[in-house]
This record gives structure tokens, sequence and C-alpha cells, in this order.
């Protein structure tokens, strides 16, 4: 199933706004803002993707705003505390915007704001589905998938799709512990229990997936044996499956996440053969001094070193 549904829309009213030291902000369905932070000092530190405004959009139901936000929160620290960001292409705010309906998305809003937009679709207070989701949305903008011209393509948009799968999965196991040990809400402990599960389901079902699929036993023969249906946009299971591979990676060598904010800073993004895909990749690590650790091993795995013709 595609996980990530891309829309293109003029967005009039999405203009720059000024930057404000509250990481978090409520904006109704008629985009009217509910508390109103405190603008930010001269001497703020640089905005990453990691401190960058979050606001709340769209329609949450009877959900209290600010316990979605502490979620959203939650799992934005789970995913990212302790990596390095290096990317040249971080947004200056997040909304996360809240659909009844529909993929879980970024939406590519051709304004010129420096505002990644990801839309979601959860049940009421489903907070593991909300901070799975929000994980791999943010993926695709650590991955520099969120400006208007991050429209997805194959080849290779099944490789971004596995990687920021496994960024998201990484982060619910993060979000787990840290929920058991200090919860978000009162006496709310034994809930971190319930994420691990939701995850753990997610993750058989992969396993299942990599293992008739060949993956498991040689993934150089599987992606030779597959890779006209491997190379199909979207979270296809041929993705999902290799999704568990970089999560070992990620698992195995910590810094290997930090190429994730090297991807899709070339011409033709994801819309060259895997081979140049992982060579600009690699060379894109290299220009903002990230491990190279991730595209080298990927090459290695899939028979294709960076290179490769």
């Amino acid at each position: 199933m595609e996980r990530r549904r891309l829309i293109l829309a003029t967005v009039g009213f999405l203009t720059a706004r000024p930057t404000f030291s509250s990481l978090l902000r409520w904006v109704g369905s008629d985009n009217s803002v509910g508390i109103m932070p405190k603008r930010a000092s001269s001497v703020s530190p640089p905005i990453s993707l990691l401190t960058a405004p979050i606001e709340l959009a769209g329609d949450w139901g009877r959900m209290l705003p600010r316990a979605a936000e502490q979620v959203v929160d939650r799992m934005r620290h789970a995913c990212l505390d302790g990596v390095r960001l290096l990317s040249d292409r971080q947004p200056a705010r997040l909304r996360v915007d809240e659909h009844t309906s529909g993929q879980p998305a970024i939406w590519l809003h051709p304004d010129g704001s420096s505002m990644a937009w990801i839309i979601v679709d959860i049940g009421e207070r489903d907070w593991s589905k909300l901070a799975y989701q929000f994980g791999h949305e943010l993926g695709h903008v650590f991955a520099n998938s969120w400006q208007a011209d991050a429209k997805p393509a194959p080849p290779c948009q099944w490789l971004e799709e596995a990687i920021v799968e496994a960024f998201s999965l990484r982060g619910l196991g993060h979000l787990a512990k840290g929920w058991k040990q200090n919860p978000p809400f009162p006496g709310d402990n034994a809930f971190g229990d319930a994420i691990a599960e939701y995850r753990q389901n997610i993750i058989k079902g992969y396993e299942a997936f990599a293992d008739t699929q060949g993956l498991t036993r040689d993934p150089a023969a599987w992606f030779a044996d597959h890779r006209s249906e491997i190379e199909i946009p979207g979270l296809n299971p041929f993705a999902q499956a290799m999704s568990l591979t970089v999560l070992k990676e990620y698992e195995q060598v910590s810094e290997s996440i930090e190429a994730v904010g090297a991807l899709n800073r070339w011409p033709g993004r994801s819309g060259i053969p895997v081979a140049n895909y992982l060579e600009r990749w690699k060379d894109s690590c290299a220009e903002l001094h990230a491990s190279p650790h991730l595209p080298l091993r990927l090459g290695e795995l899939l028979g294709m070193p960076p290179g490769t013709k």
C-alpha cells in the first residue's frame, strides 16, 4: 500500500510568518490561531528539523489539541534526538494536518514558504497510529522531500519509502520505551507496551514479506529477480520488506541514520537508476560530512555498489 500521497497546490495564505520561540501551537480548520507564542529573541539558535515550530491544523475532532501536540513532539524527539541534522534544506516550520480520510502525505505547496506540511489520518486518540504516520512523513522531510520540487518518481522512490519507514519504526521503538518510563499523560505508563506491540505487529508483517520474497536469503538475487516489481513507486511490499534491512543498519551502526539528511540533493532526485542514485547519495554525504555507511551498505546488499553501470 502506498503510504505517501503528494499533493501539489497553490496555497496563497501560506506566506512567511515570524519565527517564534514556542515549539508548538494550534491552528484551527478556519486557520485561526488558538495559542499565540512569544517572539524568539535575536540570540535564538538556528532552527533545525528538531527545533522548528510545530503547528496543528485540520479536523482533530474531540481530541484535545495539547494531547495531540505532545504525542507529535514526543515522536519527533524519539526519531531525531542524538541524530546529526546536516541537511542544508531543513524547514523553518512544520504543520501537522489531520484529515478525516485519505492517505498520510507530504503536501507539496509551491508558495515559496519554508514550511513542511504533513498530512495524517488517524482515529480519535489513536496515538500509536499518529506517531507512526507522523514518523514516516517526518522521515520524508528529513530526506529533503518536502519542498515543491520534491515530486516522487521511479525507479528509486521505493528505496526512499523503505528508508523513511525504517526511520518511523526506529522512532516508535524509542517512543515506546520513553512513554513507559515517563508518559506524557499522568499514569499512562502502560501505553508504552501498546506502542511496542503496535510496532511489533508491523515488523512481523514485513518479516513475512522478506521471507517469502527471498530478501532474507540473498538480497542481491532478490533485487535482480524482482526489480520490475520493486521499483514501483510507493511503500509496496518489497519496500516494506527492505525497511527491516534498513532498520537493522540504523540499530547496528548508529551514525548511518544521518545519511538520510543527504538524500535528494541532486538533479533528478529519485528518477535516476539505483546505482547512480547511490553514487549521488554517497557524494552528497561527503558534501555534508555525513557518514556514507548507509548508501555503501545498501549498494553492497543489492549488488549495485555506487558507480556500477
